[in-house]
């Protein structure tokens, strides 16, 4: 063997060794980048399994919070039909005696000298109260379901908007 070809193999041998150590330093980058990425995807499952609980749970009490505010609205309907019923039988009293003044008026001695005119002004007046007393009675229940509802809508807004920003 010559010297050329004695330094031809010496340089292929050091080619050799050198693709060598560049394909071990691949495989061991792969084999780092590989657990590197596994554990970033380990953390980002993480991160989105806490983020969808996180959301779980804030949609859970805002949930609860409207739940929590319809349930006093009902209660708060339930407290004004009794009071609109209350004032329906003090309505209902309040008729009896008009119709009681208006029929005292037509039997009395003294109306017959006012006339008929007379009488009937009083079954109209006493026709008219009652007719005024029950449109303000459904003016009065509709508006305290409307205030109710209103009020209900409110808390259940500022409940999801104070936490929520």
């Amino acid at each position: 063997m010559t010297s050329v070809q004695k330094l031809a193999g010496l340089v292929v041998l050091i080619l050799v060794v050198m693709a060598s150590a560049a394909g071990v330093s691949w495989q061991i980058q792969d084999w780092r980048y590989g657990k590197q990425l596994a554990e970033i995807g380990k953390a980002q499952a993480l991160a989105i399994t806490e983020a969808g609980n996180t959301a779980r749970q804030e949609e859970q009490r805002r949930q609860s919070a409207v739940n929590k505010e319809a349930s006093d609205a009902r209660e708060q309907n339930k407290t004004a039909a009794v009071d609109a019923g209350t004032a329906d039988a003090a309505g209902e009293r309040l008729h009896v005696e008009a119709d009681k003044f208006a029929a005292t008026a037509c039997g009395d001695p003294g109306a017959a000298k006012r006339g008929a005119s007379a009488t009937r002004a009083a079954m109209v007046l006493s026709e008219l109260l009652q007719r005024a007393d029950k449109r303000a009675g459904d003016l009065a229940a509709a508006y305290d379901r409307a205030r109710i509802a209103g009020q209900a809508c409110e808390r259940s807004y500022e409940s999801l908007r104070v936490r929520g920003e």
